[in-house]
């Protein structure tokens, strides 16, 4: 999938236009290619997929690459969720297509090793779909930027406002792989540090369909809680299948640590009514997120945008706006230094700065899943519960010290 846009008429052209011109008039136009790296087909294809090229393809658009004197052009691959064939992709892409950045990427097992290829090959990491803390901790890269949420925040949110309700035992079911690791190690942290205990866990094979023989030790277990530390398809199964083994009912509480929009809707209210969740964006936030929903809809079949879409479109923007700053897309990391040195009153995340570590930084919202009676239709899904405050909402820079080196030398080049 390519598309190449060079012109067109932004309705935001005036709200993004970068502060400098990448190339002055009567020069050769600057060339940028972005790499969508996504699940197009599997169990994350609906969080991100097709959804991601179309939300960076209206980043390029709303940017106006022409009034840059600038070309830019989206590629996209499927990654399959396995980590080679990412990395595979990724080292084709910088090595001979020419891409300057890749966006996007569910999966962390997957985002982890394209990290990797893309600090050697100093091109710049865009990272939405992916979840893992490590990603700016001990895996920081001076290549990437995480934009959307992370396994601190969903924890942190989650996780907190459940032991805070009293949920103080819990059981996890964990997707066997870095991402539901990391998110069952955050958790699980929040949960002991709050004076509660974990009394167990169990870990199953990325997109499970049977989740019958995990669900009987959760229930076995006796917890309060039972953590849901998946995503996309196998989130689907296990709340599908827990309904069937009466686990609500008996008395014990599902913890979804990572629930999206189209989650919800493959569900249903009537299974979904009631969760507990933390994203970072939600489409019925205010005015100017529901004219991106609306727009996105329109072009992807009616469907409304996730969290990781909305990621994806904010963090191509930023992009475009750094390489036209620095007027160069080919040093990945002077470009990663351009984003981190700006502020961004982005219209879908508020109030945004990226750190030196690497993680973007916005507010993030406890919501909860309407009942059906509250709904208004198709995709009224989340109340609000809270706004968790940006300084909150993400671990802070204090505690990555000695893990991140982009913070070990940040720190050490300020006490000079």
């Amino acid at each position: 999938m390519r598309t190449t846009i060079a012109l067109v008429a932004p309705l935001l052209t005036a709200l993004f236009a970068a502060p400098a011109q990448a190339q002055q008039p009567g020069s050769n136009a600057l060339n940028v290619k972005i790499g969508v790296l996504s699940d197009m087909s599997g169990l994350y294809a609906d969080i991100g997929g097709a959804g991601s090229v179309i939300a960076a393809q209206m980043a390029v658009e709303d940017f106006n690459p022409a009034s840059h004197h600038m070309k830019v052009e989206i590629v996209s691959a499927d990654h399959q969720n396995k980590p080679d064939i990412g990395s595979a992709i990724a080292r084709r892409w910088f090595d001979t297509e020419h891409v300057n950045a890749i966006a996007d990427v569910p999966n962390s097992g997957v985002a982890l090793a394209v990290s990797n290829v893309t600090r050697e090959k100093n091109g710049v990491f865009l990272i939405s779909g992916a979840a893992d803390s490590d990603l700016t901790d001990k895996q920081c890269s001076p290549n990437s930027v995480h934009w959307t949420y992370d396994t601190w925040a969903l924890a942190h949110g989650t996780g907190g406002a459940i032991v805070r309700q009293g949920g103080k035992s819990w059981f996890f079911i964990t997707a066997d792989y870095a991402f539901g690791h990391a998110l069952e190690r955050d958790t699980g942290a929040v949960v002991k540090a709050a004076g509660g205990e974990v009394l167990g866990a169990v870990r199953a094979p990325l997109n499970t369909a049977d989740f019958s023989s995990y669900l009987l030790q959760a229930q076995g277990s006796k917890a309060q809680v039972i953590g849901l530390a998946n995503a996309g398809g196998d989130t689907i199964n296990s709340v599908k299948q827990a309904a069937e083994f009466g686990i609500v009912k008996g008395g014990q509480r599902l913890a979804g640590l990572l629930v999206f929009l189209t989650d919800v809707h493959a569900l249903g209210l009537q299974s979904a009514q009631g969760l507990t969740l933390t994203t970072a964006f939600y489409w019925d936030l205010n005015d100017k997120t529901r004219a991106f929903a609306k727009r996105f809809a329109a072009r992807h079949d009616g469907k409304y945008p996730t969290m990781v879409h909305a990621g994806v479109y904010s963090s191509v923007l930023h992009y475009l706006e750094a390489v036209a700053r620095t007027g160069s897309a080919t040093d990945g990391a002077k470009v990663v230094e351009a984003m981190k040195s700006a502020h961004y009153d982005d219209h879908l995340f508020g109030d945004t700065g990226v750190r030196k570590d690497g993680r973007a930084v916005h507010a993030m919202y406890l919501v909860e899943v309407k009942k059906p009676s509250e709904s208004k239709g198709p995709y009224d899904y989340f109340k609000v519960l809270a706004k968790i405050p940006a300084d909150q909402a993400f671990r802070p820079l204090a505690e990555e010290k000695g893990t991140c080196a982009l913070v070990q030398t940040a720190s050490q080049n300020d006490s000079k």
